[in-house]
């Protein structure tokens, strides 16, 4: 009998929230990154598919894979994609995609050692174009999911794990959100520097 549950990764409203922040005080990443051109569509949807495939957001999953179809990218690479098999997709590309990955299953707590290899491969401006990316699809990624669990439970299929205080929170909340985040991080950037910088910065596993 098929089981009537569906799965993903899943998220609290909170976690939403941080996530949303970080995008947030990085917003200028974003922006300098349409600029320059270190990060075009084909590598932006390579970078989107790595994150959504540890995350598990059906939504996102089809969105990407059809941008990176538009793109260009080759059915080869597009199959290794969606397998989860990040690593063979040319040697520049292959450390962003599994940097993408690692950040995903970490939930935003990468290691250290490991953020500074990526930088150092990539420099300092590309390494911050390819985070603004993987910081985005977090977000859309969180969302997306939490949009799915929510029209599958008014259909009588519960995602696995998810609860519908979180599901509610997060699809609707954005709308709050947004703004209270915005204001939040003015705040802490005018007025507690050290928490803007931290915020600003990465979180990193302790081991």
């Amino acid at each position: 009998m098929e089981s009537n549950k569906l799965k993903a990764k899943i998220f609290t409203t909170s976690t939403f929230y941080r996530h949303l922040k970080i995008v947030i005080a990085n917003f200028s990443d974003v922006l300098k990154s349409r600029k320059t051109g270190n990060v075009n569509k084909a590598f932006r949807s390579k970078i989107m598919l790595a994150v959504t495939h540890v995350n598990g957001c059906r939504y996102c999953n089809y969105f990407h894979t059809k941008n990176a179809i538009d793109a260009g990218t080759s059915e080869d690479e597009l199959k290794s994609m969606l397998n989860g098999e990040f690593g063979e997709i040319g040697s520049d590309e292959s450390v962003a995609l599994l940097f993408a990955q690692h950040y995903a299953y970490t939930d935003g707590y990468p290691d250290k050692k490991t953020y500074v290899k990526f930088v150092e491969h990539y420099g300092n401006q590309k390494a911050a174009d390819i985070m603004a990316m993987i910081r985005l699809i977090m977000v859309g990624n969180i969302h997306g999911i939490a949009l799915d669990a929510l029209q599958s439970r008014l259909k009588g299929r519960k995602m696995e794990g998810s609860k519908f205080k979180h599901e509610m929170g997060i699809f609707f909340g954005i709308f709050v959100m947004i703004p209270l985040a915005i204001v939040q991080v003015w705040f802490e950037k005018i007025f507690l520097k050290g928490t803007h910088m931290k915020l600003k910065g990465m979180h990193f596993i302790h081991r």
